[in-house]
């Protein structure tokens, strides 16, 4: 029996007007697009049909089933252990795969992590693992396996055999304003995370300026449905709702952030990040059945970096993919951007707001993001913030500090700097890094 075909401008026109697709439509469409029997054009258009007028669960399910089944699943069970994999939706500075990952897998739990590249004002994890020379990140699946098997760790990028559809469509919604939906991000995610192998999840969902999701009711919305979608699939998946009003930790940039994650392992990094990264670490281990609970999972996420031993195994799977071991243990070695200069604040007062976005926007005017899916990345390009929000300033004293070798921008991105980031007088409210943990069972309160 000939498979059902479909008109490709019948079932945008369908989206366009507000109408359910089918199981077969939406099934059939990712596969044409995969097959370029779908043109990047006319697939935007769908894209925004759906950004525009949402997918109901059903349709997000489709998605996620047919952009897993575009390529093959991969099959772990060689590598013994329950595999479990960490997702973070995305924000500036968010440098937490590359801290948690050796953690986890230290404490005996595999980590298959399959990563994005950088998408709008937020960084990608692939490209700050590229800004450590020689490190590759495009394996194909035997040397996924082989590298899992023999470190317990795999930090790579999707290879072709991998939600194909994803990889494509993951490009595509960067440079058509697509990216803030609901249903297409959960696709995506879900449809890379499943395709890897693992047996459990837990995903960093963030809201606030510096998060796709600005609204705390979307990000939970989203955490909904990706849990929901997780245990669709009969993989235990656990997320919580994190706070992105402003950057994570203090660096902004691929190797500068990689540097701070370094930081982090030496048992100096930002109280922001660690927190954040020994609870996702904690649940990873817990899901993994190394730890009784959450709690004793996060007691053996700091034991790990204190003994050594996660930053022993960071630098043994940057050394297994083929990174530069000496730039990780003298990160001081590395060479730094042609221009840094320092922003000086305009006034004395407490720093109240920083736009996080905003503060994205300026590390890609730099050169550490890109504005179309073919740019480039400059690996040295970034800022480091000297102050966050609650923290006293004094005028003229120094708020960030930028790094680029676009001395062009210099100015554009000292102004906003300085445009990102609030000043007043009276101390604010600390900012709750961490609100809800939800589950199977729904959303909770997170008190910590």
């Amino acid at each position: 029996m000939p498979e059902q075909s479909y008109n490709v401008v019948t079932l945008i026109r369908k989206k366009r007007d507000g109408k359910t697709l089918s199981e077969s439509e939406i099934s059939w469409l990712i596969r044409a697009y995969t097959d370029d029997k779908v043109p990047d054009y006319q697939m935007s258009s769908f894209l925004m049909a759906c950004y525009l007028n949402g997918l109901n669960t059903e349709e997000a399910a489709y998605l996620t089933r047919s952009m897993l089944h575009s390529g093959i699943v991969v099959d772990l069970s060689d590598t013994e252990g329950l595999k479990v994999d960490k997702h973070s939706t995305g924000g500036v500075g968010d440098k937490l795969s590359l801290i948690l990952a050796p953690i986890v897998a230290s404490c005996g739990v595999p980590v298959p992590m399959i990563s994005g590249r950088g998408l709008g004002h937020t960084g990608g994890t692939l490209d700050k693992l590229e800004s450590i020379p020689g490190f590759t990140v495009d394996v194909d699946l035997e040397r996924y396996k082989e590298i899992l098997k023999k470190q317990n760790l795999v930090l790579v990028g999707q290879t072709e055999e991998i939600a194909p559809a994803d990889k494509r469509l993951y490009a595509l919604r960067d440079v058509t304003a697509t990216v803030e939906s609901i249903p297409l991000i959960a696709g995506s995610i879900m449809s890379k995370k499943l395709a890897e192998g693992i047996d459990a999840l837990v995903l960093d969902v963030k809201f606030g300026s510096g998060a796709f999701m600005k609204k705390h009711e979307d990000a939970a919305e989203l955490a909904k449905t990706l849990v929901g979608i997780g245990e669709e699939f009969g993989k235990q998946t656990i997320a919580y709702l994190t706070n992105m009003e402003q950057p994570l930790g203090y660096a902004v940039g691929n190797w500068l952030e990689v540097k701070e994650s370094i930081e982090c392992l030496n048992g100096e990094g930002p109280e922001d990040v660690m927190e954040i990264t020994h609870l996702l670490a904690g649940t990873m281990i817990y899901l993994g059945k190394r730890a009784d609970s959450v709690e004793e999972g996060i007691k053996m996420s700091r034991i790990a970096v204190e003994d050594g031993s996660a930053l022993n195994k960071w630098i043994d799977i940057v050394e297994e993919q083929g990174g530069d071991i000496n730039v990780v243990k003298d990160p001081a070695s590395y060479p730094e951007a042609d221009v840094i200069e320092d922003v000086k604040s305009e006034r004395s007062g407490y720093v109240t707001e920083m736009d996080a976005f905003a503060l994205g926007m300026v590390s890609v005017e730099l050169g550490a993001g890109r504005k179309a899916k073919e740019d480039n990345v400059d690996p040295r390009a970034g800022f480091v913030l000297k102050k966050k929000i609650g923290d006293k300033i004094e005028k003229g004293e120094t708020i960030a500090t930028l790094h680029t070798n676009k001395k062009e921008m210099l100015d554009t991105a000292k102004k906003g700097i300085v445009e990102a980031i609030t000043i007043r007088d009276i101390e604010p409210k600390p900012l709750r890094r961490i609100t809800h943990r939800v589950d199977m069972d729904g959303i909770h309160d997170y008190d910590g």
